[in-house]
Formats: structure tokens, C-alpha cells, sequence
């Protein structure tokens, strides 16, 4: 016995071990579906294309083609890099906002203390003074 035929054994044993479970119903269309599989498999030019499309629809069933995988097959992962892809952006333009509107809130806050200073209006018209504000939000960078 050949290695593919006691393969083929441990596969049919395993198959017909759930066919109890089996309706009535679904038994006899996988009975009438080996009909014509061997059918075709003794003629090959007796099939058409139809019986094509449902062979390729049939050898297809359980490799994620159906219903539940969107119909893409291999194909449907690409759905979820897009995904990542959208996040990462949104993550990414998310912090660059934060950045702005704590940057924002720091010079704010700068300019609460020095307006609410007890400085006389002259200090803030001197030009000094401005030359002076200017350095030390450069040195805070």
C-alpha cells in the first residue's frame, strides 16, 4: 500500500465518521456530486461550464471565500493594513495638535504672568523690554 493510499484511508475514515450527523438531504447531494465528479474525471471534455464554475465554487468552500471573509480570499488582509495605516496617521496628527495647543497654552500662560505683572505701562512700550521677551521665548525652545 502507497503512502497516498493509507493517506486517503485515515481521510476517508475520518470523513465517515460524521456521516451519521449528516441530513438525508445533504447526503444525497455530496452523493450526487461524486457522481459527476467521477463522471467528469473519466471524461474530461464532457464537462461544462457551468459544472466548471461549480467545481470552482465547491473546491473553494472553507479557504475564506465565503460570505464571512467579504469574498476576498487572500486578498482581505489588505483591509486591515489600511487600517493600521489610517491609525498610525490619526495618532501621528493627533500629537502634532496636542504639541500645538500645549505650545499655545505656555505662551498664554507667559503672557497672563507678564499682564498681570505689577509692571508700569513704560516697561511694556520700551524696546528693550520686547528685545528681552523675544530672547527668553527663544531660550525656553
Amino acid at each position: 500500500m502507497s503512502p497516498d493510499d493509507i493517506f486517503a484511508n485515515k481521510i476517508t475514515t475520518y470523513l465517515d465518521h460524521g456521516l451519521p450527523d449528516l441530513k438525508a438531504g445533504t447526503a444525497y447531494r455530496l452523493q450526487l456530486a461524486r457522481a459527476e465528479a467521477l463522471a467528469r474525471l473519466a471524461d474530461p471534455a464532457r464537462a461544462t461550464s457551468a459544472q466548471a464554475v461549480t467545481s470552482a465554487a465547491v473546491a473553494g468552500a472553507g479557504n475564506g471565500t465565503g460570505a464571512m471573509s467579504g469574498g476576498r480570499g487572500m486578498g482581505g488582509g489588505r483591509g486591515w493594513l489600511w487600517l493600521g495605516i489610517a491609525l498610525i496617521v490619526a495618532a501621528g496628527f493627533g500629537y502634532q495638535q496636542w504639541q500645538a495647543y500645549q505650545q499655545l497654552t505656555d505662551i498664554e500662560e507667559t503672557d497672563a504672568a507678564i499682564l498681570s505683572s505689577e509692571l508700569p505701562i513704560d516697561a511694556y512700550l520700551d524696546r528693550g523690554f520686547q528685545n528681552w521677551l523675544k530672547r527668553a521665548s527663544y531660550e525656553q525652545e
